[in-house]
């Protein structure tokens, strides 16, 4: 909602300089910024191996104006709001967990729990007419008798009935014989949704129990930052900002907080690559890809001319020194097309150029 910290806390993140204020629709164009995510592993990896430049890999954020109740009618500028998260992997929800008299709240109070409601419904309402716009587009093709219209339109009947009941999109399973229905709709609530619970500086980090109970029965995740904090631990260089978090007690950034849990959220791992006086690199793969998929991630001609690959863990070849040593004392292995990729894993793929 307006007011709840969101640029705030996409300034802290990532410097970037976003407008914040203290009155609703400061953000009206979204603020986007590409933010290198910090893994020391990849630094340790490039150290011991002689590896530059280091390249970390990157996670997008798109800082939205605040929704308010009846957004998905257009209630201030609403649907331009909703229309600049469909094509996000997630939703990172900010929610309101402080009571900072000085900071207007638009409904008047601080209730973390009836703000996420809010959005929630203007969600659900926003998906139920996206829905019964593309089951009349959907209706039209089927009249053709068009196998996969056909079963598109059953499964749009099933999402309608679902929203309409206060269900998300999510609940209804993408069908079979209708592949590609599910992006077509672009639902918001398909999304995962990351809560993160934007509490008073000097606060214990954490999301308040109900938030964190709201979220395990939506199957989303709950996080807390101090957006405060934060934002002024950003304005410090990084040696200053590590000793005053050293000094709070506080274990690390917002940054590697939200990304640590964004991370989880969509299901990644990272492997890493490098070599002598080559680029190392870090790479995000969903948990569960195999090693031919993981050299796609790279380049396609890897994936299509994929013969094997060199994998090692991270901590082995630190702990080795280097690829010679790791591979004498049999820490790297040689895996194929199938091999499950682990996070953590330094790899090498052989393939024969196309």
């Amino acid at each position: 909602m307006p007011n709840a910290g969101k640029s705030s806390l996409f300034n802290a993140l990532t410097r970037a300089g976003a407008a914040a204020a203290n009155y609703p629709f400061t953000t009206v164009e979204p603020n986007v910024a590409v933010v290198g995510v910090p893994d020391e592993r990849l630094d340790r990896v490039a150290a011991t191996v002689g590896a530059r430049p280091v390249v970390h890999e990157t996670i997008q954020f798109h800082d939205i104006a605040g929704l308010v109740r009846g957004a998905h009618q257009g209630e201030g500028l609403g649907n331009q709001f909703l229309a600049n998260i469909r094509e996000t992997d997630a939703i990172l929800h900010v929610v309101r967990a402080h009571d900072d008299h000085q900071v207007v709240h638009p409904e008047g109070r601080v209730d973390p729990l009836a703000d996420v409601d809010a959005i929630d419904t203007e969600l659900l309402f926003a998906d139920l007419e996206q829905a019964e716009r593309r089951l009349e587009r959907v209706s039209k093709q089927a009249k053709s008798l068009d196998k996969v219209a056909v079963a598109e339109g059953r499964w749009l009947g099933s999402v309608i009935d679902a929203l309409s009941a206060g269900h998300t999109v999510r609940t209804v399973p993408e069908p079979d014989d209708a592949p590609g229905a599910l992006r077509r709709l672009a639902a918001l609530t398909s999304k995962p949704v990351l809560y993160v619970a934007n509490v008073a500086e000097g606060e214990p980090l954490s999301p308040p129990p109900a938030l964190v109970a709201h979220a395990e029965e939506r199957g989303a995740r709950a996080t807390a930052v101090s957006a405060r904090l934060d934002a002024e631990l950003s304005e410090l260089d990084d040696d200053e900002a590590e000793a005053m978090r050293g000094e709070l007690g506080v274990v690390e950034s917002g940054l590697e907080t939200v990304v640590r849990e964004a991370f989880a959220l969509l299901d990644l791992i990272q492997f890493f690559t490098g070599g002598q006086d080559k680029e190392a690199r870090a790479w995000a793969i969903p948990r569960g890809t195999r090693a031919r998929r993981a050299a796609g991630a790279i380049h396609t001609d890897m994936e299509r001319g994929f013969v094997a690959a060199e994998v090692t863990p991270w901590e082995a070849l630190v702990d080795a020194g280097g690829y010679t040593a790791a591979r004498e004392r049999a820490l790297t292995r040689v895996e194929g097309r199938e091999y499950e990729m682990r996070d953590g894993d330094v790899a090498t793929f052989r393939f024969t150029p196309s």
